[in-house]
């Protein structure tokens, strides 16, 4: 069983209104968001997918009506973000994290937060 734990992502409502409506769509009654660390050394990237195979360790919560789970590394790096549904004229639209923590683990005087053996340029 999945452990709830309080809110530490919020979806905006655009957000959460495009992942209803591909739930949906798709008929995956029973999944949840999934959001994760990707990668990225001197920058943190995340990812996101609908899933509905869950891990021990997964923390399970829910913003906005959505369900939402994350894994413990991951969480992390959540603590605070917001996800939002931007629509650009120039980029196009897609989901975008917004993680105050995630930033704070970029690269400080020249060298990796991440630890890993990468080389950052500034």
């Amino acid at each position: 069983m999945l452990t709830q734990i309080e809110t530490p992502v919020t979806l905006t409502s655009q957000a959460a209104q495009v992942i209803q409506n591909l739930i949906q769509e798709r008929k995956l009654e029973g999944y949840a968001l999934r959001i994760y660390v990707a990668g990225g050394c001197c920058s943190v990237q995340f990812g996101m997918a609908l899933d509905n195979v869950f891990q021990q360790t997964d923390r399970l919560f829910h913003s906005q009506g959505i369900p939402i789970v994350v894994d413990e590394v991951s969480l992390e790096y959540l603590q605070g973000a917001t996800v939002d549904f931007v629509r650009d004229p120039q980029y196009g639209e897609g989901f975008v994290v917004n993680s105050p923590v995630a930033a704070t683990h970029s690269h400080e005087e020249g060298g990796c937060a991440c630890g890993g053996s990468c080389s950052c340029n500034n």
